[in-house]
């Protein structure tokens, strides 16, 4: 049964997953919602964050591709100060790529239209401003698609939650360790500074970190993917005006148009990325898992893996070959919730009541921000359809649980495989 609209209700991160819920558990109702986190949102160090996001309805999946949508209504109209419709290319170094056929048929599907781009240097066609190697590339154009400002986004969300009179604490009060529990129940949850905090229902939306409190390894692990930010000056990202975000489905590299007024150029990886290996404390239990530092911001010391940087050196060539030497202004790693198919987890514990998880952004959540809390909040009713209950649904883990192994994603990312990061490595994030 679904809990009381006066029942005290505790949600664990401040990223989309937990604001968007938030707002909308309030919307509905519910009088007693208190949000935790160790940032103030935007977090610093959070895959909800920094300048930009992808915001496309190009799915291969038809559930995704219509609550693309139906969020895409949302950025251009309740966030249409933080969208910038671009267009969106997605492009290929081979002939045949099956996602971007897949997500071309479902697009056409859905009513949408979408330009093939047999030669991808016909892009100039429409963008003369693009400056890119194209030559050997094939894909298509969505011209209903773009950016949006990630950070502007989340604080205009966090604002609306503060004006419907949704606490968010952060700092050591906002710092969750473990999970507070009462046999099979959760009843709360034990805070770094020492203390607890009780809730009749608690909702996990805490990405990355969430292997950190739950034994989810068979369902999701957590990755560092490389993002690297270039300033430019007002004269050089003028010249980038009206270029659309493009994504190279072979490597697996992205790039945005330039941030305006700040006029920096962000590229990073759609990709396999990077475990971080840590030991820690799960159900009472010692657990290896793959997960960002817990204690200090993961963006703060700006390391990324060699291998990594040269990657995305090489996405620089080839995008913007006119500031393939440019130094970083910054770089980090953007931590994934990945889960086997990309798919999100959204359902109650199979095993522990009142505890209800709302994860797995899997890299493609974001987008939804505008429409993702009604989705999650149906499901947290039981409102949502059989369908989306078994697609989200988080299974109780086998016997014999692999450790982060198997979450291959949507068949929408590229790139080297995942590789552990070495001790030297981990020392420098």
């Amino acid at each position: 049964m679904p809990p009381s609209k006066t029942d005290s209700i505790i949600i664990v991160g401040a990223g989309v997953f937990g604001l968007s819920t938030a707002l909308e558990l309030k919307r509905r109702g519910y009088t007693d919602i208190t949000v935790l986190d160790r940032y103030n949102p935007p977090a610093v160090d959070g895959s909800s964050v920094d300048i930009s996001r992808i915001i496309r309805i190009d799915y291969a999946d038809p559930v995704y591709c219509q609550m693309a949508y139906e969020a895409y209504q949302g950025w251009k109209t309740e966030y249409k100060e933080h969208y910038y419709e671009s267009g969106f290319a997605l492009l290929s170094e081979t002939p045949e790529n099956d996602w971007i056929t897949k997500s071309a048929a479902t697009v056409r599907a859905n009513g949408g239209t979408v330009e093939d781009l047999d030669d991808a240097s016909s892009l100039l066609k429409s963008y003369p401003n693009i400056q890119s190697n194209l030559a050997g590339m094939s894909g298509y154009l969505n011209r209903r698609g773009g950016w949006a400002d990630a950070a502007g986004s989340i604080q205009k969300l966090a604002s609306r939650c503060s004006v419907e009179g949704i606490s968010i604490i952060t700092g050591p009060r906002g710092s969750v360790v473990s999970l507070l529990r009462e046999g099979s129940r959760v009843v709360g949850v034990k805070l770094i500074d020492g203390s607890s905090l009780r809730a009749s229902q608690l909702i996990l939306s805490t990405g990355a970190w969430t292997p950190r409190l739950l034994n989810v390894a068979h369902a999701a692990s957590s990755s560092g993917q490389p993002v690297g930010f270039i300033q430019l000056t007002q004269e050089e990202a003028r010249s980038l005006d009206n270029t659309p975000v493009m994504i190279n489905m072979t490597t697996g590299v992205f790039v945005f148009p330039p941030s305006p007024g700040s006029n920096i150029l962000k590229l990073a990886r759609h990709g396999y990325g990077y475990a971080n290996e840590v030991t820690v404390q799960v159900d009472g239990e010692k657990r290896t898992i793959s997960s960002p530092k817990f204690d200090s911001s993961n963006s703060e010391t700006g390391y990324l893996p060699e291998d990594a940087d040269e990657d995305l050196r090489k996405g620089l060539r080839q995008f913007f070959p006119q500031f393939a030497d440019r130094p970083w202004m910054n770089r980090r790693l953007c931590w994934y919730t990945d889960t086997p198919k990309g798919d999100f987890i959204i359902d109650n514990h199979p095993n522990l009541q009142g505890l209800f998880v709302a994860t797995g952004g899997a890299g493609h959540g974001f987008k939804f921000l505008p429409i993702l809390g009604k989705y999650i909040a149906d499901c947290f009713e039981n409102k949502a359809s059989e369908e989306l209950r078994q697609k989200w649904r988080l299974q109780p883990p086998p016997r014999d649980a692999p450790s982060g192994n198997g979450m291959e994603g949507d068949g929408s990312r590229a790139g080297p495989p995942l590789r552990k990061l070495t001790t030297m490595e981990k020392a420098k994030l």
